[in-house]
């Protein structure tokens, strides 16, 4: 199927490593041009060797950052047609072994870019007639555990997809959140090392996954993302998708 993404320019952060690269990666396979907001160059730069595209390498800190990366893709290509909100990590913030400020901190990096991104995107969105993607996570619908400030990100990045979805019909905005749940990346791999037997632990995670007991792509991530931001999704705003082979929702005794 033809997306219909040929050089429309699509910002994605964190777009180097994981979901993001996969996100990066289809893109360039659609004939759209990625714009990898990401400090990790090495990696953006083997990405963006395959077609045409930009690395800003900046890391979300401030909302001046945002910004920059915004006019700085104007800038360079003159349209930005789409917005992929992936940036952030799981950095076990709880509320027994976290604090107030751990806490605030978590919620600053892995929230407040996501509104400043599409703040500052969004009258060059308003041109095209853009979408929007949130790439939240289950542990907004399941909990986990242990990670308050990022649950809280996650749940919050929720709710500011209806919202931004019911404020932005009038400029024909889609917005949109993919929600993963057992994906296997490079940061996953990290994770599962740190078990006394990762293979042992994998198993344990994988036998829980109902759809073909096995861990959701990050190409299969990225193939819902790209449909997303294609116009052949044009009647779909404010939904919550799952890819996760029915781990969030169907009983794990299937």
């Amino acid at each position: 199927m033809d997306l219909l993404l040929k050089n429309k320019v699509i910002l994605i952060s964190g777009g180097a490593k994981g979901i993001g690269a996969a996100i990066s990666e289809t893109l360039l396979q659609e004939g759209a041009i990625p714009v990898i907001i990401d400090p990790s160059e090495k990696e953006g730069q083997m990405i963006l060797a395959k077609g045409k595209g930009l690395q800003i390498p900046i890391r979300l800190e401030k909302p001046e950052d945002s910004e920059k990366s915004v006019n700085q893709a104007n800038a360079a290509f003159g349209r930005i047609d789409g917005l992929v909100n992936n940036a952030g990590a799981n950095d076990s913030v709880g509320l027994e072994n976290g604090n107030p400020a751990a806490f605030a901190q978590s919620v600053q990096k892995n929230l407040m870019h996501y509104y400043d991104l599409a703040h500052f995107a969004l009258p060059h969105l308003k041109k095209s007639k853009g979408s929007i993607v949130n790439i939240s996570s289950k542990t907004a619908i399941t909990g986990q555990g242990g990670t308050s400030g990022y649950v809280a990100a996650k749940g919050a990045q929720l709710a500011l997809t209806r919202e931004w979805a019911a404020e932005l019909l009038p400029f024909h905005i889609r917005v949109n959140a993919v929600i993963p749940a057992e994906v296997y990346t490079p940061l996953y791999e990290n994770w599962l090392k740190a078990f006394p037997n990762p293979k042992d632990k994998l198993k344990e995670i994988t036998d829980r996954i109902p759809l073909g007991n096995r861990m959701t792509t990050a190409e299969e991530i990225a193939n819902m993302v790209v449909f997303l931001l294609s116009d052949k999704a044009s009647h779909i705003t404010g939904q919550h998708l799952f890819v996760d082979g029915g781990y969030t929702h169907l009983d794990r005794a299937l």
